[in-house]
């Protein structure tokens, strides 16, 4: 068995290609020797030792006060120090890695150290392909995992760099990234199941919505797109990745796939702000260039009526579940280079501009509420409250969505569909929705694919806005 790449063994680079060629040496060598290790466990071999292996790391260090280009929103670090981060997956992140490295270098003129961490590969994150690491072993070696191989510990996959709450020791390097390897594999192994698609699939640019009626038309629009592209651009859509045949994913997940990476993946959530958290949480890690949201809402004004379009500009964040990561003092801007292309997107396949936009879409602050049954939960002054706020529209998961975008640096945006009335008398019921679904969805996953086509032409470094990033930020986009 070829022996492990161990700690301290690292070389520095002024090459951001031959850096990450290195990480993935590293990644590569050790990956197969615990997949190998485990193999022999599973055929009864048991080692006399620990068998553990770690992750790639990158670092840089800077000595003295740096002057960088700041158009950019990331590629550069605060202030003199170390800075470091453990690495994962350079078969998924390689684009990803690439553009972090050549930033750096550009700004710093310093090397890139490259090597391997004290930080050791969980046995479970080893295997990509949704392998049950315990099936199939009998009880008594399940119970010799933890002592041969090092196992997934959650004490170091949380978010506190993230959340701005990480503060390293004296002798600790600063974070270079906002996750760590360990939290990112985590993140990746919850994506593959509930999705029932890999993680290798997903698209620089992510749909949300809390109703299967789009994921259908945009299996149908999809395969539409790929027909038509032009098959000397091969930028264009080139493929459509469904869920793994005989799965039943909480959440199906389709992607529009292109050869840049930079196409289109969309999720059915489901209904509520902790669906819509959980997989922002862990959709977060994969870097997209935008997430937008695009469902059905509760349409707060008298003029409005079923069909026209809300593009949310503000929030109120009537849904809990994010209070203690970002306290509700925490603005949650609107992106403009976001609410522009939707704009945009919404006057294209409407055909209504300017002022006669207003009669399709109305832009407003959207309330996401924890409470289903808003309507009849007989809350004292609930009415008042949403009017203080001059909300327009009122859901379950956009707040969520826009606030974790925020949280995690990820560019956002809203566009719903009034589908009922209720505090005007006109509630969703069964014969309605499904004519309503039937009629609207159509143009409104259109203008969602519209939007995320606009975003991609208005070029890669306008989009991710120095509004998502502290004064205290990490270079790693």
């Amino acid at each position: 068995m070829t022996a492990p790449f161990l700690p301290q063994q690292f070389r520095t680079f002024d090459d951001p290609h031959a850096a990450l060629a290195y990480v993935m040496e590293i990644y590569a060598g050790n990956i197969a020797y615990l997949q190998n290790a485990f193999e022999r466990f599973v055929d009864g071999e048991t080692p006399t030792g620990k068998i553990e292996v770690c992750y790639p790391y990158v670092a840089i260090e800077t000595d003295h006060p740096t002057h960088v280009d700041t158009r950019l929103s990331y590629g550069f670090v605060a202030e003199p120090g170390r800075y470091s981060t453990t690495l994962t997956r350079p078969d998924i992140f390689a684009r990803y890695y690439l553009d972090q490295f050549a930033q750096l270098l550009h700004n710093h003129q310093r090397p890139l150290e490259v090597g391997v961490s004290e930080t050791p590969i969980p046995l479970h994150f080893a295997f990509q392909n949704g392998t049950h690491v315990e099936g199939g072993l009998p009880a008594e070696r399940i119970v010799l995992l933890h002592e041969i191989f090092s196992l997934p510990d959650l004490s170091g996959m949380d978010d506190t760099i993230a959340n701005g709450t990480h503060f390293p020791q004296f002798h600790e390097d600063r974070p270079l990234a906002l996750f760590t390897g360990p939290r990112v594999d985590y993140s990746l192994q919850r994506l593959r199941h509930y999705t029932g698609t890999s993680p290798s699939d997903f698209q620089s640019f992510v749909i949300f919505s809390n109703y299967q009626f789009y994921v259908d038309e945009f299996v149908r629009q999809g395969k539409a797109l790929i027909v038509e592209k032009d098959q000397n651009n091969p930028h264009e859509y080139i493929e459509l990745v469904e869920p793994d045949e005989g799965s039943t994913p909480q959440m199906p997940t389709y992607h529009l796939k292109r050869a840049d990476g930079r196409g289109i993946t969309m999720m059915n959530i489901g209904v509520g702000p902790s669906n819509a958290r959980n997989v922002s949480d862990h959709v977060a890690v994969l870097r997209p260039d935008a997430w937008l949201m695009l469902g059905h809402c509760a349409g707060l004004r008298k003029t409005q009526t079923l069909g026209d379009y809300v593009l949310a500009h503000a929030y109120v964040r009537d849904d809990h579940v994010l209070d203690e990561e970002l306290p509700l003092w925490v603005p949650v801007p609107a992106l403009a280079e976001v609410q522009r292309a939707i704009e945009g997107a919404v006057e294209h396949v409407t055909g209504h501009k300017g002022y006669g936009l207003k009669s399709v879409m109305r832009t407003g602050t959207v309330v996401s509420t924890d409470n289903r049954n808003w309507e009849i939960s007989g809350y004292e002054g609930l009415v008042e409250r949403f009017s203080q706020s001059r909300a327009i529209a009122l859901d379950m998961e956009s707040a969520v969505l826009a606030a974790n975008g925020y949280r995690l640096r990820v560019p956002y945006g809203t566009l719903l569909c009034v589908s009922d009335r209720p505090l005007h008398g006109e509630i969703k019921l069964p014969g309605m929705a499904t004519s309503f679904y039937q009629r609207q969805v159509n143009q409104h996953l259109a203008i969602g694919i519209k939007a995320i086509e606009l975003m991609r032409e208005s070029g890669f470094a306008t989009l991710h806005s120095r509004k998502l990033r502290s004064f205290t930020e990490t270079a790693f986009r």
